[in-house]
């Protein structure tokens, strides 16, 4: 056996586990019972353990040093190049912190759920600055190792190569332009037609057909795929097994179900990875920035645009029963164009969504730094919600509590969310341009078209590009803002 296949027999085992830690992950989240938390963080710790002893064996620097001088072809040298970035991430973090922050995530992922509904951030603050502890600790030895900041360390755990600069002013260009725009639009808006909210309440079961419907026609892969309930939206499970959740509010059905259509956006690109390399890789999905272009993309260009509104409006009244004038096409398709500043992140509109980002991502800057104190977290995000977006939490449950990201250790994944966008964007622009019939199938409930073009510029090329390298190869144009505001001029104001 080449040092090569020797490589790629040790990652075909690391997948298999991470498999395994996906599917406990979402059992964690949908349907473990509470007083089992503490034996399954023992579990997750140990699954956790396993892979960075594999990933840290030493042989594994001989086997890279020795695969680079074979003859490999492009996908295999892709392979080498994200198997040596992997092995250099891996030695940096020493197996006693790694079990450390999964038992440290545990605690405050639990904590998170008993203190979100109680609105008490006291009691999530220590278990939440004990996470952060380790996290940093981890970010500084990456960042001296590697020779990059400590957020850049935190940022490329889900976006390799990205730099805190290109962050920064992405959203410096983003922060200077979206406060006059949503002005203009809300002025826009004031002086339409008045809207008509379908009156609810919208009993649970029915919202669930509705969203099986809705999954059904973006040609979701049941046999191989679920639908579940938890506390925040999230995709996962394994290898051919696509797992989203959602979470229902009675009052109001589209919340609901643009989560399902932003999971699915998720799963089917996990869906599209190159099946011959998925135990490797170059098969994974490229990054988080475009992981999320994808679930952005379905919910906010395609899912949001016009043409799939109208489709989807007789779905929705025949199933939740709606009739009168609130259930009239023209007025969904108005108020699913709605732009209003709001307190929750997962329902905001694209215009006010990366102001919500920015706020979270200058927060976590901050914490690094050691300009501010987790404790002083709420006062922080209250004051920087009513700064960006003109409105003020009343809860902490609805403000610095509203998101698992950070109980879960995710710091440094914000960002991705509006680069996503930015990048969805850019991507739905280009497939418009070169593949005509994707607005008239939309109309129409056929997403071939779209999902065409996906495949074979996105979700089949795994990671045989870097980051920004696959988004500029399928768009034409390096990651940037111009399409974004492109696309939100035209949907709101002309």
């Amino acid at each position: 056996m080449t040092a090569y296949k020797k490589l790629e027999a040790t990652h075909k085992r690391l997948s298999a586990l991470r498999n395994a830690e996906g599917i406990l992950f979402w059992d964690h989240e949908t349907m473990m019972p509470p007083g089992a938390a503490a034996g399954r963080a023992e579990v997750e710790a140990e699954l956790s353990l396993i892979q960075h002893e594999i990933q840290t064996d030493p042989r594994i620097a001989d086997y890279i040093a020795e695969a680079e001088d074979e003859n490999l072809d492009q996908w295999q040298s892709a392979n080498l190049r994200e198997i040596k970035r992997l092995y250099q991430n891996a030695n940096a973090v020493p197996a006693d912190l790694v079990e450390r922050m999964v038992m440290a995530r545990s605690e405050s992922t639990m904590a998170w759920r008993e203190a979100k509904p109680a609105n008490d951030f006291k009691r999530l603050a220590p278990k939440l600055e004990a996470l952060f502890a380790l996290k940093r600790e981890e970010a500084q030895i990456k960042a001296e190792l590697f020779g990059i900041t400590p957020y850049e360390a935190m940022m490329q755990q889900y976006d390799p190569g990205r730099s805190e600069a290109q962050v920064d002013a992405i959203f410096d260009d983003l922060a200077a332009f979206l406060p006059e725009f949503l002005q203009q639009v809300l002025a826009r808006q004031a002086a339409g037609p008045a809207l008509i909210m379908p009156p609810g309440p919208f009993p649970l079961d029915k919202q669930e057909k509705l969203s099986r419907a809705v999954m059904e026609t973006l040609d979701f892969p049941f046999d191989r795929g679920r639908l579940d309930v938890a506390a925040h939206p999230f995709s996962g499970g394994a290898d051919g097994d696509n797992r989203i959740t959602t979470r229902y509010l009675e009052e109001d059905f589209t919340a609901s179900l643009m989560a399902v259509i932003h999971e699915v956006g998720h799963a089917l690109y996990e869906d599209g990875r190159p099946q011959e390399w998925r135990s490797q890789p170059v098969g994974n999905s490229r990054d988080m920035t475009v992981h999320e272009s994808q679930s952005l993309l379905l919910e906010m260009q395609a899912g949001r645009s016009e043409e799939f509104i109208r489709h989807l409006v007789p779905m929705a009244r025949d199933i939740l029963g709606g009739n009168g004038p609130a259930w009239e096409v023209d007025n969904i398709v108005r108020l699913q164009h709605k732009v209003e500043p709001g307190l929750i992140r997962v329902y905001a509109d694209e215009v006010t969504y990366p102001l919500h980002v920015i706020l979270r991502y200058k927060l976590e800057k901050a914490i690094v730094a050691d300009d501010i104190a987790i404790a002083d977290l709420p006062l922080a995000w209250n004051d920087m919600m009513e700064q960006y977006l003109g409105i003020r939490p009343e809860s902490d449950t609805d403000g610095v509590m509203q998101d698992i990201h950070w109980p879960e250790g995710l710091f440094g994944y914000f960002p991705t969310y509006s680069l996503g966008a930015m990048a969805a964007a850019q991507i739905f622009t280009a497939a418009k341009r070169d593949e005509p019939g994707i607005m008239p199938g939309l109309a129409q409930g056929n997403v071939k078209p779209l999902f065409g073009w996906l495949n074979e510029n996105i979700r089949s090329q795994g990671c045989l590009y870097l980051p920004d390298e696959l988004i500029e190869r399928a768009t034409g144009e390096p990651l940037g803002t111009a399409a974004y505001k492109a696309a939100i001029a035209a949907r709101y104001l002309n």
